[in-house]
C-alpha cells in the first residue's frame, strides 16, 4: 500500500472503528466505485460528450450486432440500472448514435441499433477507454487483478 495512501477511515473522515473488516471492505468498496465512477464519467465527457449509462449502451448495441436489441433486453444487459432507458436511448438517437425501428414480428417491440456514427464513436472512444481501464486497476499486478475479479465475483454472487 503507497503509505501517502490514506486509509478508508481517514478517507471519509471517520474517527471511529468501523464495526468488522467487512464494513470496511464495504466501505472500501463503495469509495472506490464512486472514484472509478466520477473519473470515467469526465473522461467520456472529455471526449464524447456520453454519460457511462449512454456509452454503456452504445457498447451493448454494438455487442448486438446489425440485428439490434429490444429495449428491454438493453436494461438486462447494462451495468448501472436506469429507470430511464426511454429517455436514455432518446438522447443517443437525438445524437444520431442509435437508430429504433418497430420489431416486424411483433409491433409492439422496439429494436434498437447502433447507426455508422455510433460506430464510429465508439471506435474513437476505445482507445482513450481501454488506457483508463488498464490505469485504473494499474496499482494491482496482474494476479492481483484476477483475485480481485474472482472475490468481486463471489460477492456479487452470493447478493443475487
Amino acid at each position: 500500500m503507497d503509505p501517502k495512501a490514506p486509509t478508508v477511515r481517514e478517507a471519509i473522515r471517520q474517527t471511529k472503528p468501523f464495526a468488522s473488516r467487512r464494513q470496511e471492505g464495504l466501505i472500501a468498496l463503495l469509495l472506490t466505485s464512486e472514484r472509478v465512477r466520477w473519473r470515467l464519467a469526465q473522461l467520456l465527457a472529455a471526449h464524447g460528450e456520453l454519460t457511462p449509462q449512454q456509452y454503456n449502451v452504445l457498447r451493448i448495441l454494438r455487442g448486438a450486432g446489425a440485428s439490434g436489441l429490444p429495449t428491454l433486453a438493453i436494461v438486462e444487459r447494462m451495468l448501472e440500472h436506469t429507470p430511464g432507458i426511454t429517455r436514455l436511448i432518446d438522447r443517443l438517437e437525438a445524437k444520431k448514435l442509435v437508430e429504433r425501428a418497430r420489431a416486424a414480428e411483433d409491433r409492439r417491440q422496439v429494436v434498437c441499433r447502433l447507426t455508422a456514427r455510433g460506430q464510429a464513436q465508439l471506435a474513437r472512444l476505445d482507445p482513450v477507454v481501454d488506457e483508463f481501464d488498464e490505469r485504473a486497476l494499474g496499482a494491482l499486478a496482474e494476479s492481483e487483478a484476477g483475485t480481485l475479479v474472482r472475490l468481486l465475483n463471489k460477492v456479487r454472487i452470493d447478493l443475487a
